[in-house]
C-alpha cells in the first residue's frame, strides 16, 4: 500500500495493535466491544497482506485434546456465523461440513479419543464408515479407509471476508485503524511499555500487543523480547474445473496423505502438509514483504502431490490450475505463542498460530482482549505462555533445524510417547554421558536431554514403534517404577528450573508470594503455590530457606522463566535478589525404602529420622563434594534430593553409582517419574493443574497459610471461597480394568452422567492399572463411576487422597 503523508495518528492510545492480520484485528475488535475503544491498530501495509491473505479457510472444531484450543475453536465458529448480522460484511462461512479420515490403526484410536473429548465439549463428532465418506465425497477414494469423523456444523470461511468485517466491527466501535503505518520501535522504560514509535508519529500506550505473524520474532527483538517462530513454505493447489465436483461436499483431510481438500470455483484444492519442509526467511523476513508467494519447489512436493492426489484420483488426470507457495509461521513445540512477555510488562504477544489462526482467531481476539482488559486470562493459558520457551530457541540455526520438523507434526499422528527429534542435545545435564552410558533413552525436556528409561549398560535403547498400546519397553519402565517402591532408585533431574533468592528483605518477599508460610526456621523445604490476585495458580513449587537472607527455589523446568518473572515482579523495592542457578547445580535424586541406607553409607552426615526428618534441607559431605541434601520427594518413597554444583556431579554420581550394588540401586527415568507420581497424586503446573485453577479445588487446601503475618497475595479472594464446596475438584482416577491405558482427556461418567476429564494419567505399576489426576464436578464421594477410553466405558474408582501410601506414611519413615 502507498503510504500517504496525510495518515494521521493519536499521540495517546491504552493499547496498541501491531498487525492487520486475522489475529490483530481480532483483538482490536474484541477490545473494541469491551470497552476499550482508546484502541489503535498500526498495519505496515494492507489489512491481511502478511499471511491471512493466502490461508485456507478452514474452519474446524474437530481435532484438539486441549480445553482451551477446543473452546476457541467453538467461540470462532460462532463468531463468524453471527458476524455479518452486526457489521453487514459477510464472512464466507460457509458450514459444508469436515470430516477427518483415518486410514491406519494409529490415527483410528486417536480420533476416537480426540471425538470423545471434543463431545464431552460439545462438538457433535459422528464417526462414519468408508461407505458413509464415499457418499459425501463421492470423488474420495475410500478403500483403504478405517473411518471418518465428521462434524456438520464445521465448514470454510474467507479469511480476508472475515478480517474485514472484524475490522469494519472495530471500526463501528470506535478502535483506529490504520494502514501503512510502519513501527520503527517499542519505547520501554522502568521494564514495561511506554510508546510505539511509528514513520506516522509516537503513540504512547499503556499496553502493546505484537500480532504481527510472520515478523512477531523480528519486532520483538526491538525490544529485547524473545519470539522464536520461523517462516516456512506452505502449499496448496488448485486443480482446472472438476466435473462432478459439488461446492455443498464436505472439506475432507487425510493427513496419512499430507492433504485437505474442498471445492474452490469449480477445481478441487489440495492443501499441503509434507512430512519435511523449508524454513522460509531464516535470516529475517523482508519489511516490505506483502501478499507474497514463493516459487515452488515442485521437485521436493512432488511426492508428496503425488500422494495427496491419490485420494481422490480423478485429480491425477485434472490439470493444475495454481500451485501455490506462501509463508506460514511454525514455533518449535507447534503450539501458539501468546501471552503478556516475560522480558517486558504489558507487551503482549499473538502470533504463531501454526495453521491455526483463522479456526482460533475469534477466540484468540477474545482470550486476549479480556486479558488485557481484566489483568487475566479466563482461560488455561500454559501450554501457550511465551516464557514456556527459551532464548536460545530463537537462534537461526535453532529455527533452521526445528522447523523442519515442526510443520509436518501437523499432520503425524499424535501418540502419546513421541518426542521431537531434530535440534537436540541443545542442553545436557553434567551426568549426560554416565546416563548414556547405562542405556538411557533420551527425549527432548524443554529443551534439555533428559533420560526417559533405561536399557541397561551395554545396551542401545530401542523405543520400538510407536503406539497407543503398551511400548516395547513396558518391562524397563515397570521394573524402574517397582524399584523405586521396593528398592532405591537415583533419577537426574538437573533439568528442574533453580533460583537463589537474596537479601535481607528475601524472606519477606518470598511469603508474601507464597500461599505457604515458607519464612520460618531455616534448613528446611517448603511445598508452596503461588497465586494472583484471583487467588488462581501462578505456580507450584518449592522454596527452601538456607538462611535468614537466602532461599533456594525449585521448580518445574516449563515454568522456568515464568517463575523468574513473576518473582521479579512482586519485589518492588524490596531488598530481594533473584539469580537463576539451573545450569550451577546438577539435580540427582536418590529415592525409595533403601535410599537412607545408600546415602548413609557415603557421607559421615547422620540422616536418620531424628536427625533428618522429612522436610530437612542441609549440606553434607559426600566424597569430595559439599551437597545441598533436601529429603523431599516427588515420587512418593523415603528420599533425598541432591543438589550439586555442575563441577562435581560427575564425582557424586560416581560415588553414588559405585555404592549402588550394595543396595540394588537401579535407574529410574522420567517414565518412571510419571507413574510413580501419578500414584501419588502429585500435582504438575501446566500439564494436570493450571491458570484457572484455585488451591482449594486442585486440592492444596494443606498448603495455605491462611494467618501468617502479611498474608499472601491472593488470600481475599481465596478467603471469599473457603467453607464452600468447590464446584469442580481435581481427584485420583484409577481404571479399575488392568489393560486400557489413559493418557490425556479420556471423558468420566458418574452414575453415567459426564462430569469431567482427565487432566494427565500413566500406569500405576504398583496399583496394577491405568492412573491420573482429573477434574470433576459435584459429588465426588459417591456414585458409580467410569472412564471411557476409545469408546468403551471401564469401571474406574475417584478418590481425593491418593491411591498409594494416602497417609504419607512411607515417605516420612
Amino acid at each position: 500500500m502507498s503510504q500517504s503523508t496525510s495518515i494521521s495518528l493519536p499521540s495517546r492510545a491504552r493499547v496498541v495493535v501491531i498487525g492487520g492480520g486475522v489475529i490483530g484485528t481480532s483483538i482490536a475488535y474484541h477490545l473494541g466491544h469491551m470497552g476499550w475503544t482508546d484502541t489503535v491498530l498500526v498495519e505496515r501495509d494492507q489489512l491481511t497482506s502478511g499471511t491471512t491473505w493466502h490461508a485456507a479457510g478452514l474452519m474446524v472444531t474437530f481435532g484438539s485434546t486441549s480445553e482451551t484450543s477446543t473452546e476457541l475453536r467453538k467461540y470462532t465458529r460462532d463468531l463468524y456465523t453471527n458476524l455479518e448480522a452486526e457489521t453487514g460484511l459477510a464472512t464466507g462461512f460457509k458450514p459444508v461440513g469436515f470430516i477427518e479420515l483415518a486410514a491406519d490403526e494409529g490415527r483410528l484410536e486417536e480420533y476416537r479419543r480426540v471425538s470423545a473429548f471434543n463431545r464431552h465439549c460439545g462438538v457433535d463428532v459422528q464417526e462414519l464408515s468408508p461407505r458413509e465418506v464415499a457418499d459425501m465425497f463421492p470423488l474420495a477414494r475410500t478403500d483403504d479407509l478405517l473411518a471418518g469423523f465428521y462434524v456438520a456444523g464445521d465448514g470454510r470461511v474467507n479469511p480476508v471476508d472475515v478480517t474485514m468485517s472484524m475490522a469494519k466491527g472495530a471500526r463501528q466501535q470506535g478502535v483506529t485503524i490504520a494502514q501503512g503505518v510502519s513501527v520503527v520501535d517499542v519505547v520501554v522504560k522502568d521494564g514495561a511499555v511506554k510508546s510505539v514509535v511509528t514513520d506516522h508519529g509516537t503513540i504512547e500506550c499503556e499496553y502493546v500487543v505484537n500480532a504481527a505473524g510472520m515478523w512477531a520474532r523480528q519486532l520483538g527483538a526491538m525490544s529485547g523480547v524473545s519470539i522464536p517462530l520461523q517462516a516456512a513454505e506452505h502449499y496448496y493447489l488448485i486443480t482446472e474445473h472438476m466435473d462432478g465436483l459439488d461446492p455443498s461436499w464436505p472439506v475432507i483431510e487425510d493427513p496419512g496423505n499430507y492433504g485437505y481438500y474442498r471445492e474452490e470455483v469449480g477445481g478441487l484444492m489440495i492443501g499441503l502438509f509434507e512430512a519435511k519442509c523449508a524454513p522460509w526467511k531464516v535470516e529475517g523476513i523482508p519489511h516490505d514483504s506483502s501478499f507474497t508467494s514463493i516459487q515452488p519447489d515442485w521437485d521436493r512436493m512432488g511426492p508428496y502431490v503425488e500422494a495427496a492426489m491419490s485420494r481422490v484420483p480423478v485429480s491425477l488426470d485434472t490439470g493444475i490450475r495454481t500451485f501455490f507457495c506462501g509463508p506460514e509461521s511454525f514455533t518449535p513445540d507447534l503450539r501458539p505463542i501468546v501471552g503478556e512477555a516475560p522480558e517486558v510488562k504489558n507487551y503482549f504477544i499473538a502470533a504463531g498460530l501454526n495453521s491455526i489462526g483463522i479456526l482460533t482467531g475469534g477466540g484468540l481476539g477474545r482470550l486476549v482482549a479480556h486479558w488485557i482488559v481484566n489483568g487475566r486470562p479466563d482461560m488455561d493459558v500454559t501450554g501457550m505462555d511465551p516464557a514456556r520457551l527459551q532464548t536460545y530457541q530463537a537462534n537461526p540455526e535453532y529455527r533452521r533445524t526445528r522447523t523442519v520438523e515442526s510443520l509436518g507434526m501437523v499432520y503425524q499422528c499424535h501418540y502419546p510417547n513421541k518426542s521431537m527429534t531434530t535440534a537436540r542435545d541443545a542442553k545436557r545435564s553434567p551426568i549426560h554421558q554416565r546416563l548414556a552410558e547405562h542405556g538411557a533413552y533420551f527425549k527432548d525436556v524443554s529443551g534439555w536431554e533428559g533420560a526417559d528409561w533405561y536399557a541397561g549398560p551395554g545396551n542401545t535403547p530401542d523405543a520400538g514403534p510407536l503406539t497407543w498400546g503398551r511400548p516395547s519397553f513396558w518391562s524397563q519402565w515397570q521394573a524402574e517404577h517397582r524399584a523405586c517402591r521396593e528398592g532405591v532408585v537415583v533419577m537426574d533431574m538437573s533439568f528442574m528450573s533453580k533460583f537463589r533468592v537474596q537479601g535481607r528483605d528475601a524472606g519477606t518477599v518470598l511469603d508474601r508470594v507464597s500461599a505457604n508460610a515458607v519464612n520460618g526456621d531455616s534448613g528446611v523445604i517448603t511445598y508452596t503455590q503461588w497465586l494472583n490476585e484471583g487467588g488462581t495458580l501462578e505456580a507450584d513449587l518449592t522454596v527452601t530457606k538456607l538462611a535468614d537472607d537466602s532461599f533456594f527455589v525449585v521448580a518445574t523446568d516449563t515454568a522456568h522463566r515464568h517463575v523468574e518473572t513473576h518473582l521479579r515482579r512482586h519485589i518492588g523495592d524490596a531488598h530481594a535478589f533473584v539469580t537463576d542457578v539451573t545450569g550451577a547445580y546438577a539435580q540427582i535424586n536418590v529415592q525409595g525404602p533403601r535410599s537412607r541406607e545408600l546415602m548413609q553409607s557415603l557421607t559421615t552426615a547422620d540422616l536418620s529420622n531424628d536427625a533428618f526428618p522429612f522436610r530437612t534441607a542441609r549440606e553434607i559431605d559426600l566424597g569430595f563434594a559439599r551437597v545441598l541434601c533436601v529429603r523431599i520427594t516427588y515420587l512418593g518413597e523415603l528420599g533425598y534430593e541432591l543438589y550439586v554444583p555442575t563441577e562435581q556431579a560427575v564425582h557424586v554420581y560416581d560415588r553414588i553409582a559405585a555404592a549402588g550394588p550394595s543396595f540394588g540401586l537401579v535407574h529410574a527415568g522420567l517414565k518412571a517419574l510419571a507413574s510413580l507420581r501419578m500414584e501419588k497424586g502429585y500435582r504438575d503446573y501446566g500439564h494436570d493443574i493450571d491458570n484457572t485453577d484455585d488451591p482449594l479445588s486442585a486440592g492444596f487446601g494443606f498448603a495455605i497459610a491462611w494467618d501468617k503475618p502479611g498474608g499472601f497475595i491472593g488470600r481475599e479472594a481465596l478467603l471469599a471461597r473457603r467453607g464452600q464446596t468447590p464446584a469442580a475438584r481435581l481427584v485420583s482416577i484409577v481404571c479399575l480394568d488392568p489393560e486400557p491405558l489413559m493418557y490425556h482427556a479420556e471423558v468420566i461418567r458418574r452414575d453415567g452422567v459426564e462430569v469431567g476429564y482427565v487432566r494427565a494419567a500413566s500406569y500405576g505399576h504398583t496399583i496394577g492399572g491405568a492412573v491420573g489426576l482429573a477434574l470433576v464436578t459435584g459429588d465426588v464421594t459417591t456414585g458409580d463411576w467410569t472412564v471411557e477410553i476409545v469408546d468403551r466405558q471401564y469401571p474406574a474408582q475417584v478418590t481425593l487422597r491418593p491411591p498409594y501410601d494416602p497417609t504419607n506414611a512411607r515417605i516420612k519413615s
